[in-house]
């Protein structure tokens, strides 16, 4: 990942939130845990939007807890950008 990386938290419980824990991992790669009150109908959906914000800027080595609360694409988006900027993640500048 080339930066050290702690763990941090965004987000809220709150209805129409998601809120996120990201953390080291200690195997290469992302891994994501992923609960959800719609998770039948958009828990893939979710999973898509988490993996590919932290692909684009080029991060491995994660560990995301999200516990959801019915979150729009763009909060959740957020709330990851959030979480990896207090975790001490270097962001790509023109994906912001």
């Amino acid at each position: 990942m080339g930066n050290t990386l702690n763990t941090a938290q965004a987000g809220t419980l709150e209805s129409g939130d998601i809120m996120l824990i990201v953390a080291p991992a200690s195997a290469a790669g992302i891994t994501i845990e992923l609960e959800s009150i719609v998770f039948p109908q958009y828990g893939q959906a979710i999973m898509e939007v988490l993996q590919k914000t932290v692909e684009q800027h080029g991060l491995t080595g994660i560990y995301i807890k999200a516990i959801d609360r019915g979150a729009l694409d763009c909060t959740i988006k957020a709330r990851v950008l959030t979480a990896l900027a207090r975790a001490g993640a270097v962001l790509k500048e023109e994906l912001l």
